[in-house]
């Protein structure tokens, strides 16, 4: 159980690890570049006076990136943040001095100071490390920033006199709050009854595979014990087991799929741009269903055949052990970014229910997908527990044959 406790223990100490871009395109391109650039600047000293103040309870992990990184694009900023490449991107628009500058000076009444900086993440990717972690940091950043420019900017423009007040009068916003942020979550976490099919609700596909072991097992013995029909050979015995726990973990993964379904989780929305925002859109279209299936599918037996095998080797009572081992150390895993975990944790990466968890977020939110490497590691665990397999069958057998014999001989005495 510590296990589970310790995957947080040093969350303060890990934010760093939570990369987000700063990225100024103040005043870099035309027609802009004539100008000295004033939201900008002020932007990324603080963020850097914030990364390098080493203050108690850590800081997000900001970085001053060049524009020229991104080919001067701020859709390529979007696109880095949805590659997973930063957890949340602020990127200060090339216009931002100057459309605020131009306000003040000719009273532009539609100036909107949201259009100065945006701010980016992705929801879906950790709903809970965006809202406990990423989000607060932000807005308290934003607060900051948008506080001590409207000092700056205030003290700028009434010191300059030649600035008529009905200017002032007709654009009070280009002076307070002078500058903002808009706000873009390229992928909501939505809707709320997601929730079960990547988080929480994943414990009881190892719970189901788990419990699929002692269930069909006395039908499957009775297919090599004596009583009144014909038995087989043991090689047989194993295949027929093997062939029957694949085949209920299909059915056992489309019940619990449908439950999703049922509930109304979307399933057959079109994908979407990955630089727009876009609520509730599909990996795979009206294919999603199978692709979330096969995931549930193919994680049940990676789950579930190492369950198999540790039942049939270890025995009863220290199943149970197993069980709370198994599911600790998966939730663990799964169910917590791995960036804000110790590093001894990065293990987790290979785990089962971590693949199926970034695998199932992928395809219901249309994220950044890693689907090939999520099923390659499943496939994985699925062959080496199905090499596993004949072993631990043959080492059961002995083990029941071996007690059987000494109970025969205590009758005997």
């Amino acid at each position: 159980m510590s296990m589970y406790w310790g995957v947080l223990f040093h969350v303060e100490q890990n934010l760093s690890s939570l990369d987000v871009f700063v990225v100024d395109f103040d005043g870099t391109q035309a027609p802009y570049t004539g100008l000295t650039p004033l939201v900008g600047p002020l932007i990324t000293q603080t963020t850097e006076k914030m990364k390098s103040s080493g203050q108690s309870g850590g800081h997000l992990g900001f970085m001053t990136m060049d524009p020229a990184y991104f080919n001067n694009d701020p859709m390529q900023v979007r696109q880095a943040v949805y590659d997973f490449k930063a957890w949340a991107a602020i990127v200060i628009n090339a216009n931002a001095t100057a459309l605020l500058q131009q306000a003040v000076q000719q009273g532009n009444a539609s100036y909107e100071p949201l259009g100065a900086c945006q701010t980016i993440w992705v929801e879906a990717r950790d709903q809970d490390t965006v809202y406990d972690y990423i989000l607060p940091t932000l807005s308290s950043l934003q607060t900051e920033i948008v506080s001590a420019f409207g000092q700056m900017w205030t003290g700028m423009v009434l010191k300059n006199t030649s600035i008529p007040i009905t200017n002032l009068q007709a654009a009070p916003q280009a002076l307070s709050p002078a500058i903002g942020f808009s706000m873009f979550s390229l992928r909501p976490f939505n809707p709320p009854v997601t929730t079960p099919a990547v988080t929480i609700g994943l414990i009881y596909l190892i719970i189901i595979a788990f419990f699929s072991f002692t269930f069909f097992l006395p039908i499957y013995t009775k297919l090599v014990t004596p009583g009144g029909h014909p038995t087989i050979k043991f090689w047989k015995f194993i295949l027929i087991r093997w062939i029957g726990t694949i085949l209920a973990y299909l059915f056992m993964s489309l019940s619990y799929s449908f439950i999703s379904l049922a509930f109304q989780i979307p399933f057959s929305n079109p994908t979407a741009a990955s630089t727009t925002v876009a609520a509730n859109p599909d990996a795979y279209g009206k294919g999603t269903f199978v692709v979330y299936w096969m995931i549930n599918f193919v994680g049940m037996i990676a789950l579930g055949l190492a369950c198999e095998n540790v039942a049939m080797a270890i025995g009863q009572p220290w199943t149970a052990m197993w069980l709370i081992f198994w599911v600790i150390t998966n939730v663990s895993t799964a169910f917590y970014s791995l960036d804000l975990a110790p590093k001894w944790y990065y293990w987790g990466y290979a785990w089962p229910l971590h693949n199926v968890v970034e695998a199932s977020r992928s395809t219901l939110f249309d994220l950044h997908s890693r689907i090939g490497l999520n099923f390659g590691v499943l496939f994985v665990w699925v062959t080496v527990n199905t090499l596993l397999f004949p072993f631990a069958c043959y080492f059961m057998r002995w083990k029941t044959m071996k007690a059987k014999r000494k109970e025969a001989e205590a009758k005997k005495g």
